[in-house]
């Protein structure tokens, strides 16, 4: 039986909740950002590298900017940086930055911790901007717990299954419409070998909250556990956790990539698109890759549901999307920004200058009824829009969750807690200790979370 210690006081609890969130502030001093400020007819924004961001940075000044005349000065950011920023800024509601790139795990956070704007008042004054066509998962995840939009996405995602169609043919396999975990390890047994250097399956172990712990945690969800149960009782140490984890890890130690312990989601990419494994769970985004032009698996793969054990659906939701500072002096400009950036119109755009593929796709149903895009992402666009409607982030699993998520738990401390608990799992992955141990070791940190939570 676990030993209680005393709670905190509330005040400390507050502190608490704003955890990891503030850890680049608690730990220096902050110094502004140099470059133009915000004012009059400019605005300044803070967005990670990636490239659809790149992108939009690209074609703000000869559309946006154009049209509207608001000048948006851009600092672009690796995301960790980003992240870091973002909470140093958006924590002492500075303004030096009125809007910012922010996914569905800060937002109700940052709503939380009163550091942003809402939107609900942009959105009546704004019918152009259709709220009704953005998925219902994504409005939901961007809603805080006052009932209220705090964001707006700029794409989405969910995870998927990916296969290739040609071996699964010549081993006279059929990949069901629903599989099951049980049925993708036995996928993974046979086709393991079936081609020189051939791996059955490509699966997540590098260490992090963001990496290992984001598959496996839905793995868990479908196995009937859970990170905390409704009372805020740890359960990493169930019957549950610890028979989803032993699958995840037997399955990619047996049938698993070289290196499991150091592959992400960019090494799993790698892996699949030069043909080094047969099967591949993970983000939804990674389809444009793996059909793009230049890939040399175009045409081969095939996409299948998130597989499951005893829930109906079992994929993530993931978005990046744009929260405006509560301190901002231009939200009327940022929302501005925002709502364009966000828009069927910038989506038209991308598409007619830039193409299809590069659409910031995930958000929309309008997007899927699109007939260019359609036609572009003809291979798995329909299996990715389902994915992102069927996620389910206020009820993931078989039970009552007291925090929404469904790759995390939506507390500040899961940064930390999920990057620790993945490296004990990573561990396991190499072989340097047994699940059981990891296990042990990640519930007494989960503890530790949970007498901070009780009772509140």
């Amino acid at each position: 039986m676990r030993t209680q210690s005393r709670r905190r006081p509330r005040a400390t609890l507050a502190m608490a909740a704003a955890g990891t969130l503030l850890a680049p502030l608690l730990t220096g001093c902050w110094v502004g950002a140099g470059g133009a400020g915000s004012g009059g007819n400019a605005i300044n924004v803070l967005m990670v590298n990636n490239p659809q961001m790149v992108e939009l940075q690209k074609l703000t000044a000869d559309h946006f900017t154009k049209e509207t005349g608001i000048k948006v000065n851009f600092t672009v950011l690796p995301e960790n940086d980003v992240r870091d920023k973002i909470s140093q800024d958006f924590a002492n509601q500075a303004g030096q930055y009125d809007a910012a790139t922010l996914s569905n795990y800060e937002i109700p956070i940052y709503a939380r911790n009163d550091w942003l704007h809402e939107m609900d008042s942009y959105v009546a004054k704004d019918p152009a901007y259709d709220e009704q066509d953005v998925l219902g998962p994504m409005r939901e995840s961007l809603t805080a717990d006052d009932g209220k939009l705090y964001g707006q996405p700029f794409y989405g995602e969910s995870s998927f299954l990916m296969y290739r169609k040609d071996l699964f043919a010549k081993a006279g396999l059929t990949m069901p419409e629903h599989p099951t975990w049980t049925q993708v390890a036995s996928f993974a047994e046979k086709l393991d070998g079936s081609e020189p250097g051939m791996k059955g399956i490509c699966l997540r172990g590098l260490p992090g909250w963001g990496e290992l712990m984001a598959p496996l945690t839905t793995v868990v969800n479908t196995f009937g556990g859970t990170w905390f149960d409704q009372d805020w009782q740890a359960r990493l140490d169930s019957p549950e956790w610890e028979k989803a984890t032993k699958f995840y890890v037997d399955l990619v130690r047996e049938h698993g990539e070289s290196g499991a312990a150091q592959s992400g989601f960019a090494e799993c990419l790698n892996n699949m698109t030069q043909g080094k494994v047969a099967m591949w769970y993970d983000a939804t985004s990674a389809a444009g890759s793996l059909d793009a032009a230049d890939s040399p698996v175009k045409g081969k793969i095939g996409y299948a549901p998130a597989p499951v054990e005893k829930t109906d659906s079992s994929g993530w939701l993931y978005t990046w999307a744009w929260g405006i500072q509560k301190a901002s002096r231009n939200s009327d400009k940022a929302w501005k920004f925002v709502s364009w950036a966000s828009s069927k119109e910038y989506e038209q755009l991308v598409g007619d200058e830039i193409g299809w593929s590069n659409v910031p796709a995930g958000k929309r149903a309008s997007t899927y009824e699109n007939p260019a895009y359609v036609k572009e992402a003809a291979a798995f666009q329909e299996m990715t829009r389902k994915a992102i409607e069927g996620a389910r982030p206020k009820d993931p699993g078989v039970q009552p969750r007291p925090a929404p998520g469904i790759q995390f738990v939506g507390i500040p401390e899961f940064t930390d807690l999920g990057t620790k608990v993945s490296q004990e799992i990573s561990a396991a992955i190499a072989g340097r200790q047994s699940v059981e141990e990891a296990l042990k070791k990640s519930q007494q940190l989960a503890e530790q979370i949970s007498e901070e939570y009780e009772g509140r």
